[in-house]
């Protein structure tokens, strides 16, 4: 057997995917993330925060972070469960893009001298389970979901850059790079054949990410 064929091989078996999907969030709930980019933040001027200013940057990064951990579970559950290996391998290749989001605002926080969400494990699995059901409405839907995702989580870098002080250009340049790439995710989707969400979806996803994002700013 050649080598592209055992890859294919071992891409398409459900044990293997299984595996690697509960390493992928084991890891996810640590904290562990690799980035296959530098940060955006490595050549961004360093600038004294007073202490008001580094909490709330450090609030604003931990939601960024929480919103990869959703990622990284979402995006996990619809591969694990798509019709088309083509659909498939958009949401691969998305989630390892966003693992690049989960290293560069796990390593702000640090420097910020914070901490990850105490939630992740409980935001981790209610958004697998969310992606779990995507998926199995079908992969129109399933990318509908995400394009709506997208589109949300854009919403929220963008005010993230109104709310982070002016001087934090390390945190504004992760969030722009943030932003940029959600939303080549969004039309990625759209590309593929998206279905649009609902309307009470959508709103119900809004609810739910309020509740999120006034979470993980504290917790």
């Amino acid at each position: 057997m050649s080598p592209a064929t055992m890859t294919a091989h071992r891409y398409f078996d459900p044990l293997d995917r299984l595996i690697v999907g509960a390493d992928k969030a084991l890891r996810v709930m640590a904290g562990v993330a690799s980035a296959s980019r530098p940060s955006p933040a490595a050549h961004a001027p360093d600038a004294a925060l007073s202490a008001a200013e580094q909490r709330h940057s450090a609030g604003l990064m931990r939601v960024n972070h929480v919103g990869e951990v959703c990622a990284q579970a979402l995006y996990n559950s619809q591969a694990r469960y798509a019709h088309s290996a083509a659909i498939r391998e958009q949401f691969d290749e998305a989630g390892r893009e966003e693992e690049d989001h989960l290293a560069w605002t796990a390593q702000r926080l640090t420097e910020l001298g914070s901490r990850l969400s105490l939630l992740n494990p409980l935001w981790y699995a209610g958004s697998f389970a969310l992606g779990t059901i995507a998926a199995r409405m079908g992969d129109g839907r399933s990318l509908g979901f995400v394009v709506e995702t997208e589109r949300q989580v854009e919403a929220h870098l963008a005010s993230h850059l109104e709310e982070l002080p002016p001087q934090d250009a390390k945190s504004r340049a992760i969030v722009k790079q943030m932003a940029i790439d959600e939303v080549e995710h969004g039309a990625a989707a759209q590309r593929l054949g998206a279905i649009d969400t609902p309307a009470p979806v959508k709103a119900l996803m809004g609810i739910m990410g309020k509740l999120m994002t006034k979470t993980a700013y504290y917790i």
